[in-house]
């Protein structure tokens, strides 16, 4: 069966249905700088939740998030949190796929030099590789090959991942266990939902990038148009209703890490794992207030006093966290399957440092390079999505 490229680097599952083609899109135009952004009116943020639970924390989040996007920018320029060693042809474990390579400079990706690589990174993914049976991640084994997501960003593809996504939500996520559930196994569950909506906005963004260059879309390319297509996938009448909301839900989630991590990666800056210019940006990005704002800890506090109930089990949300990043290996565009991987081990690791293996969270200290560059690597990643939110909405 032929493949056809459509949009999306991975879409929003559940959309069997495509949008008509469309000719010239006369849409808003995105801004390319972030900025820092007015707080959303009660009004918008009603419309992202219902829930007065996690209204004060997205209130927070909607006025502090342009001081965070700006902060975190600066850091993907740095070495420690641009390069990662990833094993791009990997396997395909879960379904069965034809044999299909990208040709496209859209979704090809190639390895960086040897020597661009810092030789303290390179010993230090090699030094701190462990096989835990019982883990949370389980990152592929590092080998000469680094990726460097500043020369390859994410965005608008032509790849159509919506079987993968359709897999993991059928069958990775925990069935039986949808909105309004009071257990963990529902929170995890919408921490991969956020996941999703985050890669959605990524996509909305190039599409609109690229109206913006005038750059032609092909005649398999159906969306096209940046407002449609948020609509649909963001959108509270979309396909996806609770989509905003579950983006807003991993963003506390990964916040909330990143906060109990904020002592480890100062240590780091002082030792000298962390090189003395990327020490510098951290160290601004860290001290920016969303992260101490105590409305962000709404989410892992009922994470954390849902798990404690079913301690037991969460051997069930380490092995989900594992195959979330196996799963990847089915995707069949590189510079997705690159920037899913990174996703989706910040999720792994962000579930890690708040829920731990009783509920009540892990050290940091046992986190290891690859762990936290992704977690703030992907906090990035969601402080974008909703900084596209926000434009949009607006």
């Amino acid at each position: 069966m032929k493949t056809i490229l459509v949009a999306a680097s991975l879409i929003h599952v559940g959309t069997g249905l495509l949008l008509p083609r469309q000719g010239t899109v006369d849409s808003p135009r995105l801004p390319r700088q972030i900025e820092a952004r007015p707080r959303l009116q009660t009004a918008v943020c009603s419309s992202i939740t219902s829930s007065e639970e996690l209204r004060p924390a997205i209130e927070a989040i909607d006025a502090g998030n342009g001081q965070l996007s700006m902060a975190l920018s600066g850091l993907r320029s740095t070495p420690y949190f641009r390069l990662y060693s990833v094993d791009i042809l990997a396997s395909c474990e879960y379904l069965p796929q034809d044999l299909f390579e990208c040709y496209s400079d859209t979704c090809e990706v190639y390895p960086v030099d040897d020597d661009e690589v810092p030789k303290a990174i390179r010993s230090t993914d090699y030094d701190e590789l462990d096989f835990e049976l019982d883990g949370w991640g389980r990152w592929d084994m590092p080998s000469n090959d680094y990726y460097d997501i500043e020369q390859f960003p994410e965005g608008y593809t032509g790849y159509d991942g919506s079987i993968v996504w359709d897999y993991i939500h059928r069958k990775i996520c925990f069935e039986g266990y949808g909105e309004g559930s009071n257990h963990w196994k529902a929170n995890f569950n919408k921490a991969v939902s956020g996941v999703h909506s985050i890669v959605s906005a990524q996509v909305i963004r190039g599409i609109q990038e690229r109206v913006d260059d005038g750059e032609p879309f092909t005649n398999d390319e159906v969306w096209r148009d940046p407002s449609a297509e948020f609509s649909r996938r963001m959108g509270t009448n979309g396909e996806t209703p609770l989509a905003m909301e579950n983006l807003y839900f991993t963003y506390m989630l990964l916040l909330s890490a990143v906060a109990k991590a904020r002592d480890r990666l100062l240590a780091d800056c002082q030792t000298g794992r962390i090189d003395h210019e990327t020490a510098s940006t951290l160290t601004k990005a860290l001290s920016v207030p969303l992260l101490e704002n105590p409305a962000i800890e709404v989410v892992a506090k009922k994470l954390q006093e849902n798990s404690v109930q079913s301690a037991s089990d969460l051997w069930e949300a380490r092995m989900r966290s594992r195959e979330l990043l196996r799963i990847i290996n089915c995707v069949q565009c590189n510079k997705c399957r690159l920037h899913g991987k990174i996703a989706m081990m910040g999720l792994s690791t962000a579930l890690q440092i708040n829920m731990g293996r009783d509920g009540r969270g892990e050290d940091p200290n046992a986190i290891n390079r690859v762990e936290l560059a992704a977690l703030v690597t992907t906090l990035y990643k969601a402080s974008r999505a909703v900084d596209l939110c926000q434009g949009m909405k607006q």
